[in-house]
């Protein structure tokens, strides 16, 4: 019993000398320090600006009345999916009794040709707001995607041979900084000619912005990956010809791993202005997504008709920002390089 007694207050003694250790030292600091800096700053900073905002809201007059403050926005926000969730309910409804006019047909005797156009039946409703989000998630994926398989094959090769480096630059230069709203026209124009089908996959807006996208996306993954691949060490290539690899193996097992910061870098700032050139692309189009969201809602001219573009910019800002998010965390998941930080 006494040694239990003693071991105890060995044991109580040494945590408290733990506790005040930890106390005293840096460690805890530096953690109060990072909380204050990563969570508190930015909830500050969040908090003066809807402030600022609700005061300075009150005095804009515009011809759809007061320019809407944090909780008009916020109320448009929470009626936007509530309408969502009400036209999901519609679709629901619908295909239930579709099943049912199928299964009381086929009881009836009905031939199979009138049960299946019950079951085909294609419900047609008004696309919601939470649909258009993943519409233009769904088109600006597409486009980048393609723009990434063409540009970072494209910037292996030039960036491995100096002489295509300087025979495909002024092209670059010259493409790199076209608007999207001088793509589109084009685009649409070939889109027509081109793509005509009976049954189409893919409707021709959509297309249209995807393409648009792809070609916003191109060129800087092209300039980094070139970039990257130029810049890897020279004494690597020269172990590369020393163990006489072949072109498909120094470039698989030196130049590509060696270039994979400057490659991530490139997809980073493609998707970032592909997400942008969306939008444009969208409004112009006609393709469902946030972008024509925001011109019907210019268009219709209502009461909330502001409020709800104010939705539509704080999600198409909220959504930028973790797209690109998520590519700094495949760089650091994908990267050698784990010094890459999340800024």
């Amino acid at each position: 019993m006494e040694t239990a007694v003693v071991e105890r207050k060995v044991f109580d003694i040494d945590w408290y000398h733990r506790l005040l250790a930890l106390m005293e030292g840096d460690d805890l600091n530096k953690r109060v320090t990072q909380l204050i800096h990563s969570l508190i700053v930015p909830i500050a900073a969040i908090g003066i600006f809807l402030m600022l905002w609700g005061a300075g809201a009150k005095n804009v007059e515009t011809s759809l009345g007061v320019l809407p403050g944090p909780a008009k926005v916020w109320e448009q926000t929470v009626t936007l999916y509530g309408e969502h969730n009400a036209e999901k309910d519609k679709e629901t409804a619908f295909y239930e009794r579709m099943q049912a006019k199928a299964e009381k047909a086929r009881e009836a005797g009905k031939p199979q040709a009138k049960i299946d156009k019950y079951l085909n039946r294609k419900y047609v409703g008004t696309a919601t707001f939470v649909d258009q989000i993943g519409t233009s998630l769904l088109t600006v994926m597409s486009g980048f995607i393609l723009a990434s398989l063409i540009a970072i094959p494209i910037g292996i090769i030039v960036g491995m041979s100096n002489t295509l480096y300087q025979a495909f630059n002024p092209i670059i230069q010259i493409f790199k900084p076209v608007s999207p709203l001088a793509w589109l026209p084009l685009v649409t124009i070939v889109v027509s000619a081109v793509y005509v089908s009976e049954d189409p996959m893919f409707e021709k807006s959509f297309l249209n912005s995807a393409l648009v996208v792809t070609l916003c996306c191109l060129w800087p993954t092209i300039v980094n990956t070139a970039v990257g691949v130029s810049g890897v060490s020279k004494d690597l290539i020269n172990v590369s010809r020393v163990l006489k690899l072949s072109w498909l193996t120094k470039t698989m097992k030196i130049v590509l791993p060696s270039s994979v910061p400057m490659i991530f870098t490139g997809l980073r700032l493609s998707l970032g202005i592909g997400w942008m050139v969306l939008i444009a692309a969208e409004m112009l189009a006609q393709n469902p997504g946030l972008g024509k969201f925001v011109w019907d809602e210019f268009q219709n001219g209502s009461s909330n008709s502001l409020a709800r573009i104010m939705v539509a910019v704080l999600a198409i800002g909220f959504i930028g920002f973790m797209l690109d998010r998520g590519m700094l965390m495949l760089q650091k998941n994908f990267s050698w390089d784990k010094s890459a930080v999340l800024r």
